[in-house]
């Protein structure tokens, strides 16, 4: 696997142990790919037989790898598994043994896989999967002083100690609000379902605008897959020879947009005039075909590194991965070369939350002291039924995570 190269990193200002670290985590995704893959769910690989073995590895250094693999979740479970020992044999003398727990998809099957983990030696968990199951291993491992990499998208279970490797939608926010002001467009309005997603998001939106300096119009909510009456409501803002907004904040799945393009399409919204944008949710070829989202834009993780990612797992496990197995091999990875690197306080969170951040399959991250993470992330713009990058994901995260 293909490294970032010493000079690129050393004009980051990276130093030398962190170098080492992130040259051992392979190179960031691409910024050169003109085309974003689809969101289209690849066939999930099947779950782990029994038998499967419990350990993964053969080092020293002890690790939990707590994860569904049976009960809900468990051909994701699987997945992340196959990926975890993936990153195992493609690290460079890893000295780690991974120990392999069922948690059954449930909070008590998670407390039983972290307080097993940790009698056995583990010094850091990776995993669980569901937000549910990351506070019960929390509540074992953090008083153990062991660190927890997780891998929920809710972002409320993030705490000291408890960190988020997922792909959350703040840092998707804020990429999309950054890079609509920076092209000009700084008046909003937001159409936001009335869900726990919506709820994340409408927060992270007000927080990014106001930072950029920009003006949120308005704001409507609205019952999901039940856009028009809110839609109805905005369009006096977002139609017309002379719209007061310039930008239309609307972060909702492919169902919801499809239910929200026709509704904006009836009430006369032009796309041209008023650009809609959003977040990685709309990463999917049902939103591109849509005609009130041509010209729109989305920030989402750049493709390539999950592409490269997928050839070597087919190759060495028959099946294509789920597109979060891209998170339990960053994780194993990061293990591994933080303990090549730090020796004793290999976990510690200030090594763990190193504000230069790591290379991972999908871009730089890093981990925030509460817990979240920061993702470089690229901008596409869809067109005529597919996307191309309008930014691409920049190499380094800067102070705003961006």
């Amino acid at each position: 696997m293909g490294g970032i190269g010493l000079d690129t990193l050393r004009r980051f200002g990276c130093s030398g142990v962190l170098l080492a670290g992130l040259l051992a985590l392979g190179a960031c995704g691409g910024v050169d790919s003109p085309v974003v893959a689809t969101r289209t769910a690849p066939p999930e690989a099947p779950a782990a037989p029994p038998g499967e073995p419990a350990t993964l590895g053969t080092g020293s250094v002890k690790v939990a790898l707590i994860l569904p693999l049976s009960g809900p979740g468990a051909a994701v479970g699987a997945s992340l598994r196959n990926a975890a020992d993936l990153a195992l044999q493609e690290s460079q003398s890893p000295d780690l043994r991974l120990l392999v727990k069922d948690d059954r998809g449930t909070p008590d099957g998670a407390r039983e896989a972290a307080a097993a983990a940790l009698a056995e030696g583990a010094e850091l968990v990776i995993g669980p999967l569901f937000a549910a199951t990351v506070q019960s291993a929390a509540t074992t491992a953090r008083p153990a002083g062991k660190p927890v990499i997780a891998f929920s998208t809710d972002a409320s279970v993030a705490a000291r100690g408890v960190y988020l490797l997922s792909f959350l939608p703040q840092p998707e926010v804020d990429r999309i609000i950054d890079e609509t002001t920076q092209g000009g467009r700084r008046s909003f309005v937001a159409l936001i379902p009335e869900t726990t997603y919506g709820n994340a998001v409408e927060a992270q939106f007000r927080e990014a605008v106001a930072r950029r300096g920009g003006r949120v119009v308005a704001i409507e909510r609205y019952p999901a897959g039940n856009p028009a009456a809110a839609i109805g409501r905005l369009a006096p803002l977002m139609t017309g020879p002379a719209p007061q907004a310039d930008a239309l904040f609307l972060p909702d799945t492919p169902d919801g947009l499809s239910a929200a393009g026709a509704a904006l399409t009836r009430a006369g919204f032009n796309p041209a005039r008023v650009r809609p944008v959003g977040t990685a949710v709309w990463n999917d070829p049902r939103v591109f075909a849509l005609p009130a989202f041509q010209g729109g834009w989305f920030a989402a993780a750049d493709p390539a590194g999950f592409a490269g990612f997928s050839q070597r797992y087919r190759a060495r496990f028959g099946a294509d991965p789920v597109r979060v197995a891209t998170l339990a091999y960053d994780a194993v990875s990061l293990a591994a070369a933080l303990n090549r690197q730090y020796g004793s306080q290999r976990f510690a969170d200030t090594t763990l939350t190193n504000p230069s951040g790591f290379a991972g399959i999908d871009g730089t991250f890093r981990f925030r002291p509460e817990g979240t993470s920061d993702r470089t992330l690229a901008v596409f713009e869809i067109r005529g039924g597919g996307t191309t990058v309008v930014s691409p994901a920049p190499r380094a995260l800067g102070p705003s995570g961006m």
